[in-house]
């Protein structure tokens, strides 16, 4: 029996710490790196030439609607095509599990088409993804949105009772022991902006007991976003949890430049409290439509509609003119739908990516007819767009920030790094072409210069299309803090 199944021989490695680049050979057996070795010191009968190529750790979406898009489309080739071998899942407050309601309303269809995909708790939502043999890992949160939904309705403009707490807190309680690995909250939303800050926290307070995490779509991020920010460290502190802010912004014209305030705050409250957070490296969002954000964006494209047709990727002004209405109306017109807005300055996108605390996430919406660019695009433009041509930070702080620093803030134990005993999960790109190929007006593209996508060992992505590799797993919190203990 050969030594190792695959031996990637002659690349520079990425190691995923930030380490310079060095020569080495990597080599795999099973679903873990066996060894890294000197160039030329490794053998194997299954070999891959990297010559001119970086071998980095797979990427790590930290930001992602993507719960069922693992089980609808487990050759996930919007992500393994980026070089991202494991997806954060149930953002926002809003998570495939634990889900008890007989509809799938309105809020729900952010991530999901088929209702079965849909769960009663996480351990049978665990069992559907690693049924569907997806091509990468998943790690999911349960969202704050979702146990409303569960526990209050449709009556939901309002602050939980006592009981429907106590009930939301059994639920995440229930969850985080049968492996979820946090709790979202999207206090930004319809669905949880009637929620007080003493309702998420006590709602949260299982993430001290079990090591979870918080992360935040954040109540607000244009006017009143410095008091957002001190709600989601106070419901850390008040909880015992680390917390990582969601797809941190400064949104609408009039908020362009107030980078200057927030990342200082978060340079100081990380000096406190375990912090960090997240960005994708656009200048527009995307989410649902809603008239109130329209006055803060420059530009809006729309999604999808499921009431008229022929709405994707079309300009709502143009939609507007149409129609014969203000964009409002017009709005109002094609509701349920989503949009893509045009609301961020490019200056404060590349401030907050080159913070310290700063990771990348995509954000992408799986299921969106025309989706933002980022979804197909997010990590080589962060590689060749931001640190190649820009040289907003070397290619190794580019990895880092996509791999082992996601890794340790998640704690997604013995991933994220080219070493010894952790998974096979690898990235081998050509550092002098990779490149997102995904437009605005042209959103579903595979990026360029991505070689290889290697995920528990098994070949996802090879030369511009899936490997045949199902190897991912839904991870699990217990299992992955039980390896944590045992090194």
């Amino acid at each position: 029996m050969a030594a190792y199944d695959i031996v990637i021989r002659n690349g520079q490695v990425a190691d995923g710490t930030g380490k310079k680049l060095f020569a080495a050979d990597v080599a795999l057996k099973g679903d873990r790196i066996a060894a890294v070795g000197a160039s030329g010191s490794l053998k194997g009968d299954n070999e891959i030439d990297a010559t001119g190529k970086v071998v980095a750790p797979g990427f790590i979406d930290v930001h992602t609607h993507d719960d069922t898009a693992l089980i609808d489309n487990p050759t996930m080739a919007m992500k393994v095509s980026q070089g991202v071998t494991t997806v954060v899942c149930g953002n926002c407050g809003v998570s495939a599990a634990p889900y008890v309601r007989p509809d799938v309303g309105h809020w729900m269809s952010l991530i999901i088409k088929k209702k079965e995909n849909l769960s009663r708790n996480f351990a049978d939502f665990a069992r559907k993804i690693d049924a569907a043999k997806p091509a990468i890992n998943g790690a999911f949160l349960i969202g704050h949105g979702t146990l409303r939904i569960n526990t209050m309705g449709d009556d939901l403009n309002r602050g939980a009772t006592a009981s429907e707490i106590k009930q939301m807190r059994e639920l995440l309680d229930q969850s985080l022991e049968q492996g979820a690995i946090g709790m979202s909250s999207g206090l930004f939303y319809a669905v949880s902006a009637a929620a007080p800050t003493d309702e998420v926290a006590e709602v949260a307070k299982p993430l001290g007991k079990w090591g979870g995490v918080y992360t935040a779509h954040m109540r607000d991020e244009g006017d009143h976003i410095i008091e957002a920010m001190d709600e989601t460290f106070e419901i850390g502190r008040r909880v015992g949890a680390e917390i990582i802010v969601s797809h941190h912004k400064c949104s609408g014209r009039s908020n362009f430049g107030r980078m200057v305030e927030t990342l200082p705050k978060f340079t100081d409250a990380m000096k406190q409290q375990q912090i960090a957070f997240d960005v994708y490296p656009y200048i527009a969002g995307s989410t649902i439509l809603r008239s109130d954000m329209l006055d803060r964006a420059d530009k809006v494209l729309i999604t999808w509609s499921d009431k008229v047709a022929g709405m994707s990727g079309r300009d709502l002004k143009d939609i507007a003119a149409e129609m014969g209405c203000s964009m409002k109306e017009a709005a109002d017109r094609i509701q349920p739908a989503g949009a893509i807005y045009f609301m961020m300055d490019e200056k404060d996108v590349q401030a907050a990516m080159a913070h310290p605390g700063a990771m990348i996430g995509s954000d992408g919406i799986p299921f969106d007819a025309h989706p933002h660019p980022r979804l197909w695009g997010t990590f080589p433009r962060v590689l060749g767009h931001y640190s190649r041509d820009l040289k907003l930070f070397p290619l190794e702080d580019a990895v880092r920030r996509m791999t082992s620093y996601s890794a340790q803030r998640f704690h997604l134990t013995k991933r994220g790094e080219v070493k010894a005993g952790f998974y096979a999960d690898l990235c081998i790109f050509d550092p002098a072409t990779v490149i997102d190929t995904a437009t605005f007006d042209k959103p579903i593209s595979p990026a360029k210069g991505i070689d290889t996508v290697i995920c528990n060992g098994a070949i996802a992505w090879r030369d511009g299309k899936p490997g045949g590799g199902r190897a991912g797993r839904a991870l699990n919190r217990q299992e992955m803090q039980n390896e944590a203990k045992a090194q």
